[in-house]
């Protein structure tokens, strides 16, 4: 019940900053979203992406599921609440810019690389079957469950994500027309650091405000 009414208290807080004074943003939030980004991150309760990022109401369309996965293009009769959400924000929105946004000390990875964690699960276990390929390379390489194999998989599955969005074919189409770009970021709790797939290196590496990426080298191929 005490937290409860911590998250009453912060909604008057919320309300009192963003509804009740004179230049309040909800007043044109009301009319509409414009959002210039979809960020697909994890539901990890540590890493809300609009709090990492310090965004404004507004600035981002946000999707969060267990482990940020992004499955491939399917069209069939299955019910595809990720896919669906991605098609609103490049279809209706039209949003420019698409961040996969994975992160260190993830359950989902965790309970993906130890297997036997999630078999019994109802839903859970088959979500993280996407990542299966993922997973058995990592363990080629590294033969076995520990943190840096782990981490391994954390940045691999991200990169794995923003390779099925390019199976999306109105995905595929707005890259060709260079008015969408993808981004692989990787947020590294313990540290605090921001990483950003980068291309030409094939390496994670810090963004920083003060060495500003460009898209070409900032999109992940």
């Amino acid at each position: 019940m005490k937290d409860i009414q911590k998250f009453i208290a912060g909604f008057r807080n919320f309300r009192n900053e963003f509804f009740c004074r004179e230049d309040a943003p909800f007043g044109l939030l009301c009319k509409g979203q414009n959002p210039t980004a979809l960020v697909i991150a994890c539901s990890d309760s540590r890493t809300d992406p609009s709090f990492i990022m310090q965004c404004e109401p507004g600035d981002i369309f946000v999707i969060r599921n267990v482990a940020n996965i992004v499955p491939p293009y399917e069209c069939d009769t299955g019910f595809h609440g990720v896919s669906s959400a991605i098609e609103y924000a490049v279809k209706v929105l039209k949003v420019n810019d698409i961040i996969v946004l994975g992160h260190s000390l993830c359950g989902g990875i965790d309970a993906l690389m130890r297997d036997d964690a999630v078999r019994h699960t109802e839903f859970l276990n088959k979500w993280l079957t996407v990542m299966a390929p993922v997973r058995e390379e990592v363990m080629e390489h590294f033969g076995e469950v520990n943190k840096k194999s782990c981490t391994a998989c954390e940045m691999a599955g991200t990169l794995r994500s923003v390779q099925n969005l390019m199976t999306f074919p109105w995905i595929k189409k707005r890259m060709d027309e260079g008015n969408l770009f993808l981004h692989g970021w990787y947020f590294e709790m313990e540290s605090g650091q921001l990483l950003s797939y980068m291309p030409t290196t094939k390496t994670f590496e810090p963004l920083t405000v003060s060495g500003v990426l460009s898209r070409k080298e900032d999109a992940a191929e």
